[in-house]
């Protein structure tokens, strides 16, 4: 995706950039039944991951120089609602939902929503999603401010197709000094934010609290945290 970024930003002819989820879910997120493998102290190398492949294209979305749409199709949990939030614009599913279910196993925020969360929606409500690790209806994210439009199922395409073609009528100049002026003050310490998210999410993937986290939900019980810090 960084590398396809990459490309649209050299090309004159891409005026606008969408991306969306290749199936159902905008994206579930972190794969815990397959994609999380402990090592043999019980530890996960998130701190590389998230330096190596996920922050850097959290930051590119915020940089890129022409408008990005997020198109919400479905599910958006985990680091996959934190690039949703990176976007310029987000344009939800009816059936779409927002997930930052990291406190549910134990962890903090990354993908720099830890600063796009409150941005969008407030800290009241920033803490209310990432505290409780609730489900956030399409609906509710409307309401919220935490989205730009709502669409049917059937006609999210359209909504999408018609809004990319309004920016892609716009002066490109003007858009990326919108863009460059917003980000100057707003997202100005993103960077930061997200180096202190990846170190901290370090931390917690070391800790008892994590493990118990992630067996529980793969055990289909409620986990019994304990605060009591590394294993």
């Amino acid at each position: 995706m960084l590398e396809a970024l990459e490309r649209a930003a050299q090309d004159a002819a891409v005026r606008a950039v969408v991306f969306t989820g290749a199936g159902r879910a905008f994206s579930s997120g972190a794969d815990l039944k397959g994609g999380v493998e402990l090592g043999p102290e019980g530890k996960l190398n998130v701190l590389g991951q998230l330096r190596e492949a996920y922050n850097p294209l959290i930051a590119r979305v915020r940089t890129f120089p022409k408008p990005v749409i997020a198109k919400v199709n479905g599910p958006a949990v985990g680091i996959g609602c934190s690039l949703a939030l990176a976007a310029d614009l987000i344009v939800a599913a009816e059936s779409a939902y927002f997930l930052l279910a990291f406190v549910n196993i134990g962890l903090g925020l990354d993908g720099g929503a830890s600063l796009t969360l409150p941005l969008r929606v407030g800290h009241a409500r920033a803490a209310e999603m990432a505290f409780l690790g609730e489900r956030v209806s399409a609906a509710q994210a409307l309401e919220w401010g935490l989205v730009n439009r709502l669409a049917s199922d059937d006609q999210l395409d359209a909504e999408v197709a018609e809004l990319a073609r309004r920016l892609a009528a716009a002066s490109p100049d003007a858009l990326q000094t919108i863009k460059r002026t917003i980000n100057s003050r707003l997202y100005a310490g993103l960077a930061e934010v997200l180096e202190l998210e990846a170190t901290l999410q370090q931390e917690r993937v070391e800790s008892a609290d994590f493990i118990e986290g992630v067996t529980a939900f793969l055990e289909g019980r409620p986990a019994r945290f304990t605060g009591t810090g590394g294993r």
